[in-house]
C-alpha cells in the first residue's frame, strides 16, 4: 500500500479547488451570457418600439397617444440601463472567478512541480542504492573468485 504524503494531500485538496473554481467559472459566464441576451431582447424590442411610435406619427397620433408611447420608451430605457448594469456586474464576476481559477490552478501546479521533485530526488536515491548494492556485488564476486 502506498503511503499517502502531506503533499499528496495538499495536491488533492489544490485538485479540488481548482475543479470547483472552473465550476463556478462556468457558471458565472453562463450567467453573463444570459443578462447579455436580456439586454439584446430589450434593446430589440426598444428598437421595435421606437419604430411603432414613428409609423404612428407618420400616420397621425393623438397627443395622448404620444405621451404614452414617451413614457413607455423612457421605462424601457430605465430597464435596458439597469440591465446593462446587470451585465456590467456580471463581466466584473466573470473577472473575479478566472481570477480565483487561475489562482488555484498555479497552487495546483506548484504542488504537482513540487511532487515532481520530490520522486526526482527519490529515484535519485534509488538509483544510488541500488549502484551501491551492485557495487558490492561485483566486490564481493571478485573477492570470491580469488
Amino acid at each position: 500500500m502506498a503511503k499517502i504524503s502531506a503533499l499528496d494531500t495538499l495536491i488533492e485538496l489544490a485538485t479540488t479547488q481548482t475543479d470547483e473554481a472552473a465550476k463556478r467559472l462556468g457558471i458565472a459566464v453562463r450567467a453573463c451570457e444570459d443578462t447579455e441576451q436580456k439586454l439584446g431582447l430589450l434593446m430589440q424590442f426598444r428598437e421595435d418600439y421606437e419604430s411603432r411610435l414613428r409609423t404612428g406619427l407618420s400616420n397621425g397620433m393623438t397627443a395622448m397617444g404620444y405621451r404614452n408611447f414617451q413614457l413607455f420608451l423612457e421605462k424601457l430605457d430605465t430597464a435596458i440601463a439597469g440591465q446593462q448594469q446587470i451585465v456590467n456586474n456580471a463581466k466584473r464576476r466573470i473577472v473575479e472567478e478566472r481570477s480565483a481559477w487561475q489562482s488555484s490552478e498555479r497552487t495546483r501546479m506548484s504542488y504537482n512541480t513540487l511532487a515532481a521533485r520530490k520522486q526526482l530526488v527519490e529515484q535519485r536515491k534509488e538509483n544510488k542504492r541500488d549502484q551501491k548494492l551492485m557495487d558490492e556485488y561485483a566486490t564481493r564476486l571478485a573477492n570470491y573468485k580469488r
